[in-house]
C-alpha cells in the first residue's frame, strides 16, 4: 500500500511538473504587404545576380547576352504582375 501511495504521487509530482512548463508562444504571422515586400525583395535580388552572372559571362557573345537578358526581363516582369495581384 505504501509503495503504491508514493508511486501515485510521484506520478501526479511528475505529470503537473510536465503540464506547469511554459510554452513558448508562436512567431506573429506576417501581414500580407509584409509578405509581398519580402518576396519582391527576393526578387530583386535574384534578378540582380542572375543579370550580373549573364553580364559578366567570359564566352557569351554579346547576342547571347542581350537574348538571355531580354528572357530574363520577361520572366521578372510576369513575376512581379503576380505579385501585385496577390
Amino acid at each position: 500500500m505504501n509503495k503504491l501511495f508514493i508511486s501515485t504521487i510521484l506520478l501526479v509530482g511528475l505529470s503537473m511538473n510536465v503540464s506547469a512548463q511554459k510554452h513558448p508562444t508562436p512567431p506573429p504571422h506576417p501581414s500580407k504587404s509584409e509578405l509581398i515586400n519580402t518576396k519582391s525583395r527576393e526578387l530583386d535580388k535574384r534578378y540582380n545576380q542572375e543579370k550580373k552572372l549573364i553580364l559578366n559571362h567570359p564566352v557569351a557573345s554579346k547576342k547571347m547576352k542581350q537574348e538571355q537578358l531580354k528572357a530574363l526581363n520577361e520572366k521578372y516582369r510576369s513575376q512581379k504582375r503576380l505579385l501585385k495581384k496577390m
